[in-house]
């Protein structure tokens, strides 16, 4: 059967996505940034690591849903999708090639078991889903694994609590545990960490907040279910929300998921760099 066998969860800041794109990688400001992925770039491509499938957790920034249709969640069941152009042309990076029958399979699953998704059939992907794909596996042809978009609504509020997050992260869980062929899946939650990028507090990184929430990401996890709206408004700013998006991929693993990898960057852009790697120890 399928299996989750691990979790990573990373900011999905579109400068990285410029880094790579224009291959300033080993310029002062971008080198540190890029190098938060390393480790990883070693250690996915072992043949013991290396997913046949990513669950990507991401929130769209108005490239496929407006204020005119907001799913709060939504999967992608299409055979593949295009980067979006987000106002500057569609970033020079591959097609996403979705596993079609496991994303179905998901998205029934889920229904099934009490979570209304909204199923999407054409959606093009922007830099939420692509850049985290970039910063790990770089500029390749093609992608190297199969993508399944899995789109959080955490633009415009009411956004999903923390609790129901973990609680579609199980979910999720399930329905891949009940897939019939034998793959290597791995769930990634994206966005985040601390930012806020308009008004007074414009700029805003809380360094501590940041740190905890990595260490109870394994040391508390059952905290985090509980952090209410407000507390990430007040300590991480109006774009802090998107770290309930991790959550989903935590609540996927187990209570005894491993962390084999932490990085933690200021600044990157206005936002601090968050990036993680568990193992799903059973």
């Amino acid at each position: 059967m399928a299996r989750i066998t691990a979790g990573l969860a990373t900011s999905h800041i579109p400068l990285i996505g410029v880094a790579i794109d224009q291959n300033r990688g080993e310029e002062d400001y971008f080198k540190p940034i890029l190098a938060a992925y390393d480790w990883t770039r070693r250690w996915i491509i072992q043949p013991e690591n290396k997913p046949d499938v990513v669950i990507l957790i991401y929130n769209d920034h108005a490239s496929a849903f407006d204020m005119n249709f907001i799913p709060t969640f939504a999967i992608g069941c299409a055979d593949s999708f295009e980067p979006a152009d987000e106002g500057w042309g569609r970033r020079p990076v591959p097609t996403v090639k979705n596993h079609a029958e496991l994303a179905w399979h998901i998205a029934q699953s889920l229904i099934l078991d009490d979570f209304d998704m909204t199923i999407i059939n054409k959606m093009d992907v922007d830099h939420g889903l692509t850049v985290p794909l970039s910063a790990v596996f770089g500029q390749p042809k093609e992608w190297p694994v199969k993508v399944i978009p899995l789109a959080v609504n955490v633009v415009t509020y009411p956004v999903p609590s923390g609790n129901r997050c973990w609680l579609l992260g199980e979910a999720i869980a399930r329905a891949v545990a009940s897939f019939p062929e034998n793959l290597n899946v791995q769930i990634w939650g994206t966005g985040g960490m601390s930012h806020q990028l308009q008004g007074a507090r414009a700029g805003l990184i809380n360094k501590e907040w940041d740190q905890r929430f990595l260490d109870d990401m394994t040391r508390d996890p059952q905290r985090l279910r509980a952090i209410p709206h407000i507390e990430y408004l007040r300590e991480t700013g109006s774009e802090g929300i998107e770290m309930v998006m991790w959550l989903i991929m935590r609540g996927a693993l187990s209570t005894q998921a491993r962390e084999l990898h932490r990085a933690y960057h200021v600044p990157a852009s206005n936002t601090a760099l968050g990036h993680l790697v568990l193992e799903n120890v059973e």
